[in-house]
């Protein structure tokens, strides 16, 4: 597991039940657009999915920053000037 999960949240708790609004107020998060980092745990991941229709979530370990590990391309596909062995 990750040391820290970054969670947004997305939609407004107007509409949804109060459980669901206690559970956001919980995680730390009042307002659309708020982000907290909180701890990578059983307890917190429960809470993300309860109300994981009005979240995102961030894993901060699930990959690097820059994306691909390597230089080379993931797809099959053959890029233009390049030849293909049949």
């Amino acid at each position: 597991m990750a040391d820290k999960l970054r969670v947004t949240l997305v939609k407004s708790v107007v509409s949804t039940n109060p459980d669901a609004r206690r559970t956001v107020r919980a995680l730390g998060l009042h307002r659309i657009g708020e982000t907290v980092e909180l701890p990578d745990n059983p307890a917190v991941r429960g809470q993300i999915r309860a109300v994981r229709y009005l979240l995102t979530v961030n894993d901060e370990t699930r990959a690097p920053r820059g994306g691909r590990e390597s230089g080379k391309s993931s797809s099959t596909e053959t890029q233009p000037g390049e030849e293909t062995e049949s």
